[in-house]
């Protein structure tokens, strides 16, 4: 975990409301893993206080990307940065996605900005592995694809793809991805986690999730992002240190 001062390169908008900043940071870029988080320092001043969450988006050479909405005070600001004004860094934080696990096909199933993860998840697998990715939304104005490969896309409105929810596509194409051993990787609402988390252990697919929370500290002092575990009824997991990435069988959502 470093703590550094990082110059913005760039800021573009990539959707309605959804911006990605690349930050010049060689120090994080050469020790994060997909699926590990930043918490950022967006204003120098107490106003936001707190530090914000954002997933690594994506990682090229020395420099790191985050993708986010501009929601509110703090992430309008961070959206008016500009190149060389710079951004103070918590991170790379919590567990990334397990790679070295025995697949052949990385299934990916995005929700909304659910999709901010795997840009760097796409380029790591790299060449090595076959991806096909799911990406859903309530309508075409809320699919994000931003780097994502060999995509199929879903819509709760019907207005752009498959009309329904991105599992209920996910299940629709199931006979693709019975012919060899995958895994699946998940990010979105919970709702969506949920239904994926049924999907995954009604048809014994290896899943894991990443998951969402308010979080303050981003290391695990704070104790303010509990997850119930599934294998222990009494104790409660933190998705900022033990997450944010949990294979489905082990959290209840």
């Amino acid at each position: 975990m470093l703590i550094v001062n990082s110059p913005v390169v760039e800021t573009i908008q990539i959707h309605e409301n959804i911006f990605i900043q690349k930050i010049l940071s060689p120090e994080i870029a050469h020790n994060s893993n997909p699926g590990q988080f930043l918490n950022i320092r967006v204003s120098e001043t107490a106003n936001p206080l707190l530090r914000r969450p954002f997933s690594i988006c994506d990682v090229e050479g020395d420099n790191i990307f985050i993708m986010f909405n501009v929601m509110g005070e703090g992430t309008k600001i961070l959206a008016c940065k500009q190149p060389g004004s710079s951004v103070d860094i918590l991170g790379p934080l919590g567990n990334g996605f397990n790679l070295d696990d025995d697949f052949e096909i990385a299934v990916i199933v995005a929700g909304g900005l659910g999709s901010a993860p795997f840009p760097y998840l796409t380029r790591k697998i790299g060449k090595s592995k076959k991806i096909i990715s799911f990406v859903g939304g309530r309508s075409k104005n809320d699919l994000i694809t931003y780097s994502m490969m060999n995509f199929l896309t879903s819509t709760d409105d019907g207005s752009e793809g498959f009309k329904g929810n991105v599992v209920k596509l996910l299940e629709e194409n199931r006979d693709k991805l019975d012919k060899e051993k995958i895994k699946i990787f998940g990010c979105g609402p919970n709702a969506m986690l949920k239904s994926l988390k049924d999907f995954s252990i009604k048809y014994d697919y290896n899943c894991e999730i990443s998951t969402e929370s308010a979080m303050a500290c981003g290391f695990g002092i704070c104790q303010g992002c509990p997850i119930e575990s599934t294998q222990n009824p009494d104790k409660y997991l933190l998705v900022c240190k033990d997450g944010p990435v949990f294979n489905v069988k082990d959290v209840n959502l």
